[in-house]
């Protein structure tokens, strides 16, 4: 891995308003790496995420995407000084980043192929024929080339997923925001999207993911951050967060989910869960 972090987030704020949701959020994500952010509805993960590729304009702090400033000229200002061909330069520094919603944002009246191929037209101005060719690569990458033709409302939820994970995939990022990609599916499709979220983990994909399932949390994470009332509360390796909790919210928050592991000691699954992650990687 760089030196570097490939993303970081140095004291982010941001408000609605009168309401703070995000207070002073450090975060650093080095290449490789997979960083899971858990904690309840409503603790800012979401918001969090989406300051790191500007789809929210943050208040406060910096956000550094590859050594570069994202969304303002100059780092350490108390009034934010936008660029005024902001949008240009927004999008060149984010290009490294890709984003997969968790409700899929497919267009109903294109194809699964033209789905995943538009951004490359639209966005990086390739042209029509090469577009299809990633797109169909992309495709393939989560086992779904044979619905290239299909249209959205013929697949399955853990389809329509994966076909948005393959849009991120097609532009052939650096680093890839995942916002709760199981949220919306019901729990047998659950596996066969995080199936694909797996595999990109082993080849080596740079990945921050929104999540709920704590177990796949524990076992795919390098780091794993607890975020509570727009704060980070706890952050560290899974084996620390699932095993060796320090804080009295996060065992609070967490205990429903150990009081369904049936009778599995946190640490036992987590660290050789952990151990084995790493050795899939380390081969890929």
């Amino acid at each position: 891995m760089s030196a570097l972090p490939i993303l970081q987030l140095k004291a982010v704020g941001k408000s609605y308003g009168q309401t703070r949701v995000l207070k002073g959020i450090d975060l650093d994500v080095m290449r490789g790496e997979i960083v899971s952010l858990i904690g309840p509805s409503g603790s800012g993960k979401t918001t969090a995420l989406r300051c790191m590729n500007f789809l929210e304009a943050y208040d406060e702090g910096e956000v550094w995407i590859k050594g570069q400033l994202l969304g303002y000229r100059s780092a350490g200002r108390s009034e934010r000084d936008r660029d005024s061909d902001s949008d240009a330069s927004i999008a060149e520094v984010r290009r490294p980043v890709a984003m997969v919603f968790q409700q899929f944002n497919l267009w109903p009246h294109m194809t699964v192929l033209a789905n995943v191929a538009a951004p490359l037209v639209l966005s990086k101005k390739i042209g029509k024929a090469e577009a299809q060719r990633k797109a169909l690569a992309a495709l393939q990458r989560v086992g779904l080339e044979h619905k290239a033709d299909v249209y959205p409302a013929r697949l399955s939820g853990g389809q329509q997923q994966r076909v948005g994970i393959a849009r991120a995939l097609a532009i052939e990022p650096e680093v890839m925001l995942l916002d709760e990609p199981t949220s919306a599916l019901d729990p047998e499709l659950v596996e066969e999207v995080l199936s694909v979220i797996r595999s990109l983990a082993q080849d080596g994909m740079t990945m921050v993911m929104v999540t709920h399932e704590m177990s796949f949390a524990a076992k795919i994470s390098d780091k794993v951050v607890f975020m509570e009332a727009g704060q980070i509360v706890e952050a560290g390796p899974p084996a620390q967060l699932f095993g060796n909790t320090r804080t009295p919210r996060l065992q609070q928050f967490l205990k429903p989910w150990f009081d369904r592991s049936l009778s599995v000691s946190p640490s036992t699954e987590a660290v050789p869960a952990q151990t084995s992650t790493e050795t899939d990687r380390s081969h890929a």
